[in-house]
């Protein structure tokens, strides 16, 4: 089990395990990889990592996620409507998709992989970790239930609209993501709700 003091060097070896990645890409990554690229032993990286690559490649993909909801909920908490905070939402996330650069060469070097882990492997981690950030913002606006099915919704579409893009809403735009919450996200019972 990892202490504290070993923070700084878990961080150093998932900085090296992305970079590893970038380099030979997830299907060719090897532990000797990360180790070169870190500048640790295999002893040091099993010590930090038990249990190798897989357990490496979980361990990015968490800080990862959570690095990502971090920001975002950071650019949302000011908020104070319903419609403000999920437009806000929506142009920070799809901003910062569009900005990542590691993504995007994933995405041209593995697009299966990526794909995977933004849809359908990944997408209950997404939705779990989104659902933890994100809840405390939309709580005073809705009940658990109809926050937790937004949060879903709002996980879904960000990325079904990153990866495949539509000529009619630019969710990186405000104005446009916010016709597209007045179109078709925020129902009359929602509005109300929000409006109490």
């Amino acid at each position: 089990m990892m202490t504290v003091t070993d923070q700084p060097l878990s961080d150093a070896i998932l900085d090296a395990t992305k970079q590893a990645i970038e380099r030979w890409g997830v299907q060719r990554l090897t532990i000797n990889d990360v180790c070169d690229t870190a500048n640790v032993s295999r002893a040091t990286l099993y010590r930090a990592f038990p249990g190798g690559k897989e357990v490496l490649l979980e361990a990015l993909r968490v800080r990862e996620t959570e690095t990502f909801f971090t920001t975002l909920r950071a650019h949302a908490e000011g908020e104070t409507s319903l419609e403000d905070t999920i437009v806000r939402c929506m142009v920070v996330a799809t901003t910062e998709l569009r900005s990542d650069q590691h993504l995007a060469l994933m995405l041209a070097a593995e697009p299966n992989e990526v794909l995977s882990q933004l849809t359908v492997q990944g997408m209950p981690r997404i939705v779990r970790v989104a659902t933890a950030y994100l809840m405390p913002l939309l709580r005073p606006h809705l009940s658990r239930d109809e926050a937790e099915e937004l949060v879903e919704v709002l996980a879904r579409m960000v990325i079904s609209y990153f990866l495949a893009p539509s000529r009619q809403y630019d969710f990186g735009n405000e104005s446009q993501a916010r016709a597209f919450v007045r179109a078709h996200v925020l129902h009359e019972s929602i509005k109300q709700g929000a409006r109490q």
